[in-house]
């Protein structure tokens, strides 16, 4: 149920290969990378079953539409097979929802089948905006909502994944990420309605060793 994430902007070729060693390790569901970074995943992750996925519009959402799809085409071809896109908070909060909705479903579109989560970035928005894009996301076909880029001011909440698995029932993704870092955490998520938990500290969660503090705070998806 953990998508192993690394997505600092200072991440080397050693730190990518060593997120994805452990991921076969723990046999976690994914290894999440920024774009750049999706073919070394790729090669390293080849013969396992654990993902490739990447960021689309990252971390803000606020590319235009033909580029998250040109992002999401060029990362599929590079191996990736779970794309986790930010929607445009922008639109949502202008009330265009139409215009969300296109911005999702030609994503969605693009993806070609594979696993798409849309980022809703709940801290940034209030409890009807947050029911509208997990609306709008189900009927663009998404598989997933998810709370957090790891970027803004906070990441998710039990009330924020409560609500949204209230929102989409129980067919669709709910994705919990951002300062999840110990079991205890990751199990109140999934008790909540966490279908995947997002996390830079993975290997902490699943073996209960401590974690440096500055590195979990920062960075955390």
């Amino acid at each position: 149920m953990i998508d192993h994430t690394l997505l600092r902007p200072t991440a080397t070729f050693s730190e990518i290969e060593k997120v994805c060693d452990e991921a076969k390790q723990f046999s976690f569901a994914a290894v999440c990378v920024a774009p750049a970074y999706v073919s070394l995943a790729a090669k390293v992750l080849r013969g396992s079953p654990v993902k490739v996925c990447t960021t689309i519009g990252f971390p803000l959402g606020t590319e235009t539409t033909g580029t998250k799809v040109w992002e999401s085409r060029d990362a599929i071809a590079n191996g990736a097979e779970e794309l986790d896109m930010v929607l445009n908070l922008g639109f949502l909060k202008s009330g265009d929802d139409a215009r969300v909705l296109q911005d999702i479903r030609s994503v969605r579109e693009a993806a070609e089948g594979k696993i798409l989560k849309v980022i809703l970035e709940t801290a940034l928005l209030d409890r009807e905006e947050k029911v509208r894009a997990c609306r709008i996301a189900q009927s663009a076909g998404a598989d997933f909502v998810k709370t957090s880029t790891g970027f803004s001011k906070s990441g998710a909440t039990l009330e924020d994944v409560r609500l949204m698995r209230e929102t989409v029932g129980p067919r669709m993704g709910v994705k919990a990420a951002g300062g999840i870092q110990s079991l205890s955490a990751a199990e109140e998520f999934v008790q909540a309605g966490a279908t995947r938990i997002g996390s830079s500290a993975s290997v902490a969660i699943v073996t209960g060793t401590a974690i440096i503090e500055e590195e979990s705070k920062t960075w955390e998806k």
